[in-house]
């Protein structure tokens, strides 16, 4: 009997297996075929042999769509920006760092703003008034009362999304209402108040809508990719408007006269600190720049 080849995801890597879940719904733990090369990842859609007892060989990973680095993850469709209204108060600059990488890899972005059923601090006011201004979706949830999270189930349908934010913010709370996955949580440290990690390894989740969820572990300073520093800007989409009214064609909105990003400051169209975290990150970029030199 000729051996059977079958199209999966892969849905968790762990202990030195593949775990692959085909389009019936079958699950299979993997080992690899010797000839592949690079790592297999959350994600990606792979080829299998199938053997007994619900085990198979992997063969075969067909070509990727993208490939996040932190949460290492394949074919993502969407990025889920978990923020907290409080414990933690959200950290605009991760934000904005996570928001670069989701147009820089091509994956569509949405902010969660989580635990609504908390008094509100004045970053989390900052990031409910601008954001959504700028051109960005934004929801808010809570895992506790339940608010937001019927709309959130019918964004995620059909995505892999990627879950991603600082510790603490509620991201394992969330999971579990939207998979029914029964993920360890923890409380907030109140000493230094973050969130103690409690995930180990990346995995996709089903969602009833459709769709998988990726779970990672949590982190809070995100590696930037290496470009140009002339290209930071055209990933800041509230900025695109503007960049018109700069004197000079290359201009990088830092020191340069008659820049119409600082202009835009000025006047208010643009927040003043969305602004700073630009110019955080482009000075990150410039400085990894002379480092390649």
């Amino acid at each position: 009997m000729p051996e059977e080849k079958v199209e999966g995801l892969v849905v968790k890597t762990y202990g030195g297996f593949y775990y692959v879940q085909d389009h019936q719904g079958n699950n299979y733990a993997c080992r690899l075929r010797g000839k592949i090369k690079g790592p297999v990842l959350a994600g990606d859609h792979v080829v299998i042999t199938v053997l007994e007892q619900c085990e198979g060989i992997l063969e075969q990973v067909l070509p990727r769509k993208n490939e996040l680095y932190r949460p290492r993850v394949a074919n993502v469709s969407l990025l889920l920006i978990v923020m907290a209204v409080a414990q933690p108060a959200p950290s605009l600059i991760l934000l904005d760092r996570l928001l670069f990488l989701a147009a820089y890899y091509h994956v569509k972005p949405c902010i969660i703003l989580n635990k609504c059923d908390l008094p509100r601090t004045e970053a989390a006011d900052k990031l409910d008034d601008y954001y959504v201004r700028a051109g960005f979706q934004l929801i808010k949830t809570s895992a506790t009362t339940g608010e937001g999270l019927e709309k959130l189930r019918e964004i995620l349908a059909g995505n892999v999304t990627v879950l991603a934010g600082p510790s603490g913010t509620g991201k394992s709370s969330l999971l579990n209402n939207l998979t029914g996955a029964d993920m360890k949580t923890q409380e907030v440290s109140r000493k230094i108040s973050r969130g103690r990690h409690t995930t180990r390894h990346v995995e996709l989740f089903p969602l009833l809508s459709g769709g998988w969820m990726a779970d990672s572990p949590g982190f809070s300073v995100i590696d930037l990719p290496s470009l140009d520093s002339r290209e930071l800007a055209g990933y800041w989409q509230d900025f695109a408007t503007f960049v018109d009214r700069c004197r000079f064609d290359d201009c990088l909105h830092y020191r340069e006269q008659d820049c119409g990003i600082k202009q835009a400051c000025l006047e208010g169209q643009i927040a003043d600190f969305r602004y700073q975290n630009y110019v955080t990150i482009l000075e990150e970029v410039m400085q990894n720049e002379r480092c390649y030199r």
